[in-house]
């Protein structure tokens, strides 16, 4: 995955009935059907959800649940296909399990928050996908109270905002200098751009997996499209100012993957409440996404999805010329 490679394109399959979209949940005894149809249609990494993590829905569920749930549904995946299985989970507990039942990938939400997590990514020699996680508090209903979950010891969106601001000069950032009757009144700082915030997010994730031993070759990062909420803008217009700027993320040096499928800017954008409506906005999306140096697409659609993969990497690959 990354420079120089096709963009990858990863499968979800849900074992979790509380899950967004309807439509991305699986009976267990479906889901090796399922996975070996997605390999079929183009995927070239499985991803195993037991969990929903939706920050907008109160669905938590214990971590021996989730654990159950995962190690079921990896068991029967992982001996038999020819891709990569990944467990996505942010909890030690179910990581631990999908690790020893086969995954050899964790899709972490949370940017690392728990650091059992990346010790046992490190110790089984598995990659990470770390997302940016919105700190505490900022994630919608669910980012308040959900039971059981070790939250990020991370900034807060309003603390992020005011250390990038200190990056100003110093002029800008105290409103202060030199005033002569002609001079115009000082520059209020403007607040950091939303991929910024994603940017230190991840940038601190990264250095807890590379302090637990995770090697840089393994670690994949996500800006976690959807999970930002309640962060001084409409959470529609967040996720859309990040996709537009995606390509300053390279400078983190990682590949990137983007999960666009299904989600709620999309249904923001198209006034379509139902996940089930989204299939054609969510491949817009996915094609931008793309454009802007995605390097793995997470996707309940793989058909399409790939399709949509193609075209704009095509393009992409083209560029001006």
């Amino acid at each position: 995955m990354g420079d120089g490679l096709p963009v990858a394109v990863m499968g979800v399959i849900n074992v979790s009935p509380e899950s967004f979209h309807a439509g991305s949940v699986h009976r267990e005894a479906d889901v090796l059907a399922t996975a070996l149809a997605m390999v079929e249609a183009g995927a070239s990494l499985i991803d195993v959800g037991a969990r929903s993590t939706a920050p907008y829905l109160a669905t938590e569920i214990t971590p021996g649940e989730e654990t159950a749930r995962l190690v079921r549904a990896i068991e029967r995946l992982a001996a038999k296909l020819p891709v990569p299985v990944s467990a996505d989970t942010c909890r030690p507990e179910p990581a631990r399990a999908a690790l020893e039942a086969g995954a050899r990938v964790i899709n972490d939400v949370s940017a690392l928050s728990d650091p059992a997590v990346a010790r046992l990514v490190a110790s089984h020699s598995a990659s990470l996908i770390l997302m940016a996680a919105a700190p505490v508090g900022e994630r919608g209903r669910a980012g308040a109270g959900a039971r059981g979950v070790r939250r990020p010891r991370a900034r807060s969106v309003d603390r992020l905002t005011q250390d990038l601001r200190s990056d100003a000069p110093a002029e800008v950032r105290r409103g202060t200098g030199r005033r002569t009757p002609r001079a115009p009144a000082p520059a209020r700082p403007r607040s950091p751009a939303p991929v910024a915030i994603v940017r230190t997010i991840l940038a601190e994730g990264m250095r807890r997996a590379r302090g637990a031993g995770i090697p840089l070759r393994r670690i994949v990062v996500d800006p976690g499209i959807g999970f930002f909420r309640d962060c001084g803008m409409s959470w529609d217009q967040w996720d859309c100012r990040v996709l537009a700027s995606l390509a300053s993320l390279r400078s983190l040096g990682r590949p990137l993957c983007v999960g666009v499928s299904r989600k709620s800017f999309i249904g923001a954008i198209l006034d379509r409440p139902d996940t089930a409506d989204r299939l054609a906005g969510s491949l817009a999306a996915t094609a931008i996404a793309v454009m802007n140096g995605a390097a793995v697409i997470r996707t309940h659609d793989v058909a399409e999805t790939r399709d949509a993969v193609r075209v704009a990497e095509r393009i992409r690959a083209v560029g001006g010329r």
